[in-house]
């Protein structure tokens, strides 16, 4: 009896022995191939999503935005609920049915007309609230928000009452009354040529024709001028629309005043079937031209195979300056190279999206506080193969004798070393996740969500900062702008979701990441 005593104990020791191994293997191997970062990284997104929304219920409920040190709320677009307009697919995307309904139906009750402002920003309005519209249309079939998107797509579409058809930058409520509007002749590039798949889907969703017709006069505005600018196959960052002329200014960026415009070409491609091969012309031609003269490979310490996006001025024909300064807006370049690569079968261009993704990922980690500044400039390679650090070349081009506190090496100056939430990094990094199925991106998010969450968190939510090179102490700017849970979050809570939620063959993102069905596509089911 004791032997078999003995053996039983014996037994359950090695039993207890195998089990804890088994569960230490387990983990380590969760650990190991980034379930464990994925799950946390899905619902810390969820959370950080669901305390701004809380937070806007009770501080800012139906103004534009919460502010976000100081709890309350204040209007910046027009008083129409755009953080709430804005949000609407973040929600239905995160499964939050009760905060959906309750959203919609404040969404059912505005009155376009009801505003204290005496002019709408027409790109803003057009792609934060009729783009947010369309697209929990399309994710809900709920037909209250269509009728509320063809409200406002009929407002924004008496912008094009001009005489020539193109619309200003401002829809001026007292000169549209009585048919005065004109176009400017010195606006961003961006507002007239990103409203084309916000008005191009309110058109497929109704049948009515009016709306594609009027983006249709702009894109063949940007076809006729594409080759007629001071660097030939680029726009520059402001046009004379009214007299549809493009040859009087000099900068061509693909940063802020002009971003967007570009990042639609490949995109309006895809919502339209690849039915109208003029976008995809356009793309071509406009991205060789900034492969030439705007991408750049910084000359860094430890070598990395990164790309930047800078700007290129062309004083006189056939001279052209580059500036090797960049901005954080320029993040989604490589989101939308990757794009246009898988698109047009470029595999060039889905290797150079991949070097910018990497490149803004990069800029993150380089800051003390693990986020990369607004704007901030670098010692630029002679080609994009790279070239050796060289610490004297760097220093005899810093803004200042002396390089600014946390200002890493690489870096010549941080002009504005703010952050405003943007999410045009995180943008590019899961896009090239969903097209690659690399886990480097979720990695790489998950840093990026850490180093946010951590210097940007206030009581009630979160705020820009002032500083991205001061670590711990930074002054909170009390500044909550809606793109961060439209889509700075969204984007995040993406990256880390399943691929078929909201999949890329399936939708479209507008520039404020708001995910539009391409027609044929099948409805997406209800989370949850």
């Amino acid at each position: 009896m004791a032997v078999s005593y003995r053996s039983r104990r014996r037994s359950r020791r090695l039993m207890a022995i195998a089990a804890f191994l088994l569960l230490a293997l387990t983990i380590f191997f969760i650990l190991r191939s980034g379930s464990y970062v994925v799950r946390s990284s899905f619902d810390w997104s969820q959370h950080a999503f669901q305390k701004c929304w809380a937070s806007y219920k009770k501080y800012a409920w139906q103004f534009d935005e919460l502010v976000p040190v100081s709890a309350a709320g204040r209007n910046t677009f027009g008083g129409w609920a755009a953080t709430l307009v804005d949000s609407l697919d973040t929600l239905w995307i995160m499964g939050l049915e009760t905060e959906f309904d309750q959203a919609v139906a404040v969404v059912a009750r505005l009155d376009w007309a009801n505003t204290t402002e005496t002019a709408a920003n027409v790109f803003e309005t057009t792609i934060r609230h009729l783009g947010g519209m369309l697209s929990a249309y399309d994710l809900s079939n709920d037909a209250r928000l269509l009728f509320k998107a063809v409200e406002l797509g009929d407002m924004l579409y008496a912008s094009f009452d001009t005489p020539n058809r193109l619309p200003p930058f401002w829809l001026d409520f007292e000169l549209a009354k009585h048919g005065r509007l004109i176009a400017g002749t010195s606006d961003p590039s961006a507002s007239p040529c990103s409203l084309s798949l916000e008005f191009t889907r309110l058109s497929q969703l109704t049948g009515d024709t009016k709306y594609f017709d009027a983006i249709e006069r702009v894109k063949l505005f940007l076809g006729r001028t594409q080759h007629s600018s001071r660097l030939p196959g680029m726009w520059p960052a402001l046009i004379n629309f009214r007299e549809e002329t493009v040859d009087v200014y000099n900068e061509f960026t693909l940063g802020a005043l002009a971003d967007s415009l570009y990042e639609y070409l490949p995109k309006m491609y895809a919502l339209l079937g690849g039915l109208d091969a003029s976008y995809e012309k356009m793309y071509r031609d406009a991205m060789d031209v900034v492969e030439s003269y705007l991408l750049i490979r910084p000359m860094v310490p430890d070598g990395a195979d990164i790309l930047f996006v800078g700007t290129a001025f062309v004083d006189e024909p056939g001279k052209v300056r580059r500036n090797p300064e960049t901005q954080h807006l320029t993040c989604f370049v490589g989101g939308m190279f990757a794009l246009g690569g898988k698109l047009f079968g470029i595999p060039e261009h889905v290797s150079i999206g991949k070097r910018l993704a990497r490149g803004c990922a990069w800029g993150y980690s380089a800051f003390p506080t693990g986020i990369m500044p607004e704007i901030f400039g670098v010692v630029p390679c002679k080609s994009l193969e790279g070239c050796q650090w060289d610490e004297a070349k760097w220093r005899d081009n810093l803004r200042d004798d002396h390089p600014a506190p946390g200002l890493p090496k690489g870096f010549t100056h941080a002009r504005d070393p703010r952050y405003i939430l943007r999410p045009e990094a995180i943008e590019s990094v899961f896009l090239l996740y969903r097209m690659t199925g690399d886990a480097e991106w979720r990695r790489l998010g998950q840093q990026m969500f850490v180093a946010i969450e951590k210097a940007t968190k206030t009581e009630f939510a979160y705020s820009a900062i002032a500083d991205v090179m001061v670590n711990g102490n930074t002054q909170k700017l009390d500044s909550m702008e809606s793109f961060w849970t439209a889509e700075t979050l969204k984007y995040f809570y993406l990256l880390f979701s399943p691929e078929d939620l909201i999949s890329l063959d399936d939708y479209v993102f507008n520039t404020e990441a708001h995910p539009f069905r391409r027609p044929g596509r099948p409805v997406e089911s209800k989370p949850g």
